[in-house]
Formats: C-alpha cells, structure tokens, sequence
C-alpha cells in the first residue's frame, strides 16, 4: 500500500465525528437542480472511470465477495463491474435509465428509482448479504436516507461496498463533495455510514492503480451490525 493508501486507511480509524449530524441542506445542493431523471434520460453506454481503476475495483471484488451471495447493486447502469467467474445468488439492480438497466448481463432484475425523489429500496428488510455502490455517492443528496436503506435491506453481518474517484458531473455532484479533497471525502463517506447507526465502523482503502497517473479509486465498506 503507498503512502495515500495509509492515509485513506488513516482517515476512517482515526475519525472523530460529531454527536449529531454536521452537514446542512446547502452541502447537497447541486449547480443542476433539474430532476435526475431528465439528465439521465439519455443512455450513457460507457465507463465513468478508466480502465485501470475498473481492474483495481473489479479485483478487491474478486478478493471480498462472499460466494453466492445475494447482491443489490445501487446506482447501477449497463456494468457492474463484478469479476467475470464470480457466481452470485441473485443480483438486482437499482437505476435511473432503463435501457443501461437492461444491458446489464448481471443483473437478475432491476427496478428504476430516482433515489432523490424517493431514497426507498423495493425490497424486504435483511435481503441482501452485500450492497454495492459505484462512483455515484457523490450524487446523492439524501444520503442520510439511502444509507439507512442499505442497512435495512442488508441482513446482519452483509457488507456495503460504496467506490469513488474524483471523476463526475459536476453539475449533479453535490456542493460539498465539489469543495473536498480525496481524503475529506473518504471521511464523508464514512460519517454517511456513522450517522446511519445501522453499521460498525467503516474502514477505507486506496484502490487507486497508479497514483497521480491514472484515475484514483477509493473504497469505503462496512459491516452491517448483528
């Protein structure tokens, strides 16, 4: 691990949080306040980080998934990212387009939601032994909610994957994400799982390939508490 991958790891150890939620409605405004479900309207058939960030994500995948797991995939769209030979349960999904939803071979259903109109999953309570998130947190502007949903839907002990990089559209990306750094965000993402109170502490890793080269990647997981 490189030096900012101990200091990602760092980060979520030593984070002191305040005893009640510190963020205010302005932080998840956003430059676009149009309704998500116009800007993503259109299909974007493509990948939203590079292609060594891709391997360094679809690797820790490979190295964490439990076998046969049930897995609900958050934010998703044409790809998951999950490693080619790995066989899950049952995969779900939940997006925004319908047509990238339904060009993902992975996915055993998938339900369309705008998570920023109603942050609710379609699914029973301790459903799913693992969540997954890829490069969308920074979209939410209910996070509070959403993460009280992957909780919900998590059964005791299941796992939320939520990855990030610095790539984005900065119009939909929520202002305080814009206004931090790498490691700031790797806080915020785990205070997002801190105030859910549905998970032990969260732990954070530096995916990121080749540093200051190509696309950084950070991951933030945690475990739902039994």
């Amino acid at each position: 691990m490189n030096m900012w991958g101990d200091r990602a790891a760092k980060v979520l150890r030593e984070a002191q949080y305040p005893d009640t939620w510190p963020y205010t409605e302005e932080d998840f405004s956003r430059l676009d306040e149009s309704n998500d479900q116009l800007f993503y309207s259109q299909p974007r058939l493509v990948y939203h980080i590079d292609e060594f960030a891709i391997r360094a994500l679809t690797k820790f995948y490979k190295n964490n998934f439990v076998p046969g797991a049930d897995i609900l995939d958050v934010c998703s769209s044409w790809v998951s990212h999950f490693p080619e030979d790995y066989k899950a349960g049952f995969v779900a999904g939940i997006g925004l387009n319908e047509l990238e939803l339904s060009k993902n071979s992975r996915l055993d259903e998938y339900h369309v939601i705008d998570l920023q109109e109603n942050p609710t999953f379609p699914y029973p309570n301790d459903r799913f032994d693992i969540v997954t998130m890829v490069v969308s947190v920074d979209y939410l502007i209910k996070p509070l909610q959403v993460f009280r949903e992957i909780g919900r839907v998590l059964r005791p002990g299941g796992t939320a994957y939520i990855s990030f990089s610095n790539r984005c559209f900065p119009t939909k990306a929520v202002s305080i994400w814009l206004a931090s750094n790498d490691m700031q965000r790797v806080y915020i993402v785990g205070s997002f799982f801190h105030y859910s109170g549905m998970f032990t502490t969260p732990r954070a890793y530096d995916l990121s390939p080749n540093f200051g080269i190509t696309d950084p990647l950070y991951m933030v997981t945690a475990n739902k508490k039994s």
